[in-house]
């Protein structure tokens, strides 16, 4: 009976994986976060076309850009939908193997947060993707359930929480009580969108031609969603469009407002949105107890005051704000029987 316990327990390592676009986090029950690192594959290609792994994660991104002709740097997940079936499934089975020291013989249930915008294909290619990778059973949780659980909020109560969540390829806003989803909208915009905006200005304001791992330090450093009391700079290099030559320039906060204002104005449409169609009663919560950012977008200098004067409501930062979607479904890996009242249609 003792080793039958244990043989159950060695199979019985569930986590959570919270697959971004940007950065993946799993979690395994009873041990926390065992890894966040970012969703990148890097891929040997041969002449022939077949593909061989060489790195994941952090290993992988700092490839991006930076690649002979026959390896490429891949981000197998666009806008929070599998871009790449294949590479998607040899990241998550990497991942899988790395949270458990590479025990190959363990075959763990997973939950995986979604975007709530998902149709069923999508859903079903993500599932489908981590039981080839090795999982016994796939739950798929929508993640404005998990990101207002990871802020704390009090989302099994009969009472209106709303929550944003900005990740790397979607925005989701959500309105929950009694631990479902009230109203909710998913918009195919978040940190990337911000990244591409930020390239596509600069290179129409200074002719410089920068990549898309430039456009992300740069939002990082100076970017600001409100006119700040003093202005940020940085200097930029890259290449000049005209000449070819190799150059910098100063770029200052106010040229990064600039170039993200689309992305920005397109999230704040989004949440009005939302609130537009939220009944009553609930509405009247959320009046009282705000809105929650959540995700890596939220981040942004002034990104709480810019919502706040738009829905003339109170809009708050929720405490490490990256980790939200992960530390739900952290909590429901602790409460596994629970899993039903929230669990993704899928």
């Amino acid at each position: 009976m003792i080793l039958l316990n244990k043989l159950f327990g060695l199979f019985s390592n569930d986590l959570s994986i919270d697959l971004g676009t940007a950065n993946t986090i799993v979690i395994v029950k009873g041990k926390g976060i065992v890894i966040n690192e970012p969703s990148v594959v890097a891929v040997q290609i041969s002449s022939s076309g077949k593909k061989k792994i060489l790195a994941v994660g952090k290993e992988a991104k700092e490839m991006v850009g930076k690649t002979p002709e026959n390896i490429e740097a891949i981000r197998p997940l666009k806008e929070g939908v599998i871009a790449d079936f294949e590479i998607t499934e040899e990241m998550i089975k990497y991942f899988i193997k790395k949270s458990h020291s590479r025990n190959n013989f363990i075959r763990p249930r997973i939950i995986i947060c979604v975007p709530y915008g998902l149709t069923q294909v999508e859903r079903k290619a993500v599932k489908t993707s981590a039981m080839n990778a090795g999982a016994r059973d796939v739950i798929l949780v929508e993640e404005p359930k998990a990101a207002a659980i990871g802020a704390g909020l009090p989302v099994h109560d009969p009472k209106g929480n709303m929550v944003v969540d900005i990740g790397g390829g979607t925005t989701e806003v959500g309105v929950l009580s009694l631990g479902g989803l009230v109203k909710s909208k998913s918009i195919r915009v978040g940190g990337d969108k911000f990244d591409t905006a930020i390239v596509e200005y600069i290179k129409k304001k200074f002719n410089l031609l920068i990549g898309d791992r430039t456009g992300e330090e740069i939002k990082i450093e100076i970017a600001m969603a409100v006119v700040p009391e003093k202005e940020m700079k940085m200097y930029v290099k890259g290449r000049d469009h005209v000449t070819g030559l190799l150059k910098r320039v100063e770029v200052t906060s106010k040229d990064i407002r600039d170039a993200i204002s689309e992305p920005l104005k397109d999230i704040g449409v989004a949440v009005k949105q939302v609130l537009e169609v939220v009944p009553p009663d609930l509405a009247g919560d959320i009046v009282e107890s705000g809105i929650v950012l959540t995700g890596g977008g939220s981040l942004i200098r002034g990104l709480d005051s810019y919502l706040s004067k738009l829905v003339k409501l109170p809009v708050y930062i929720a405490e490490e704000p990256l980790l939200a979607v992960a530390k739900g479904t952290e909590k429901m890996l602790q409460e596994i029987d629970l899993l039903q009242q929230i669990q993704a249609d899928a």
